[in-house]
């Protein structure tokens, strides 16, 4: 069956607009002459993709979430890529991976896989549930007889090397460098000039994320402060609900989704940036969220749970705090006693800079070029 020389597909579960992983491993691969395509699907609240540097495809399914979901997203996903030409094939995480080698098998196409978590480990597959048992064959079939892999952090990457004797490299989900001519000013962007703005972003604002704690927090935090949400999840009707029992529409702010060039004017705009997943499950404990390295790019020290991979960029950098618990009155206190040193805090905000010439996606690229080299034609 012909083949289109150095031409990459690429697929994703998700609908495109946000992943920005994703959109830099595909700039990377275009830069090496690689012929990319990205296929995802397609929401009834999908914005619309502009200026990529490489063609896309979002597949319109009947069913948004749950086992129907992924049935029917491999199945349409599989004879999709199976009447396309390509050469190599890269599925982002575990559920993409089924179609990919179905495909990669009778084709002939190079199979690569980039782990973004612990799929297996997510907090949506109970331990036990016919879903996980699923999943989790699935990866015991297929993950032994891959050759080239890479996930986001060391954690994941030792896990999956010891359990099925894979060489697993690590590429971490960090920003481009990027120097903003102008950024927007607080009014502009509806913000208050005169509070200090605590912020939680990101596309998975979701259950044991610690949002809804964090909402809880503002009832303890004097009127100085707001607390803006800008992003997506599954949580925010519970978040509005928090909100109004409370009483706390004038303490916290929700926004969309936006994209990414206008997150991160709310970005540098905030005076503390906040990443506070719980430690509920392995996927958490080991996560090294795309919202950590947004913050320390833009200047805005960090509040972050006690998590093993967040920690070390965190202590390693000086670059922020870590939570002490998730008791709200006890995380609006340690708020408080952050403002209250204002050196310190000064000091991590300058250590933000310095971190962020080292953690950048033109050093993590470096592992991605490598892994791809043999596969150009």
């Amino acid at each position: 069956m012909s083949q289109t020389k150095n031409r990459i597909y690429v697929s994703v579960s998700n609908d495109l607009f946000s992943d920005m992983r994703v959109d830099k491993v595909c700039n990377t691969l275009v830069s090496m002459g690689f012929d990319v395509h990205l296929v995802g699907r397609k929401l009834p609240n999908s914005l619309p993709l502009t200026n990529r540097n490489y063609k896309t495809k979002r597949l319109k399914l009947l069913f948004k979430k749950g086992a129907l979901f992924y049935a029917e997203f491999n199945f349409r996903l599989f004879w999709y890529l199976l009447f396309k030409k390509h050469s190599v094939l890269l599925a982002n995480d575990l559920d993409t991976l089924l179609a990919n080698r179905w495909v990669s098998k009778l084709k002939g196409s190079q199979l690569v896989y980039d782990s973004h978590e612990y799929f297996t480990e997510v907090p949506e597959l109970k331990e036990g549930s016919f879903a996980k048992n699923t999943w989790l064959k699935i990866e015991k079939q297929i993950f032994p007889k891959l050759n080239k892999v890479y996930s986001v952090c060391d954690s994941i990457a030792d896990i999956y090397s010891t359990k099925y004797g894979v060489n697993v490299k690590v590429v971490r989900n960090i920003p481009r460098i990027e120097k903003i001519k102008k950024y927007r000013n607080r009014a502009e962007l509806g913000l208050p000039e005169n509070k200090k703005i605590l912020l939680l972003q990101g596309a998975g604002i979701n259950l044991d994320r610690g949002s809804e704690e964090m909402v809880e927090a503002m009832k303890y935090l004097p009127e100085e402060y707001l607390f803006v949400i800008v992003g997506g999840g599954d949580v925010f009707e519970k978040l509005k609900g928090i909100i109004i029992d409370n009483k706390l529409e004038n303490k916290v702010m929700i926004k969309g989704k936006v994209p990414y060039q206008e997150l991160i004017q709310y970005t540098y705009q905030a005076d503390l940036g906040l990443s506070l997943d719980k430690n509920t499950n392995l996927n958490y404990e080991f996560s090294l969220p795309n919202k950590l390295f947004d913050y320390i790019h833009h200047e805005t020290p960090v509040l972050a749970s006690n998590l093993t991979e967040i920690r070390k960029i965190v202590e390693g950098n000086g670059v922020g705090w870590i939570l002490q618990n998730h008791n709200p009155e006890t995380i609006a206190n340690q708020i408080q006693g952050i403002f209250t040193n204002e050196s310190d805090y000064l000091a991590k905000k300058e250590n933000t800079k310095l971190a962020a010439e080292k953690l950048t996606w033109e050093n993590e690229e470096l592992v991605l070029k490598h892994l791809y080299s043999d596969l150009l034609q």
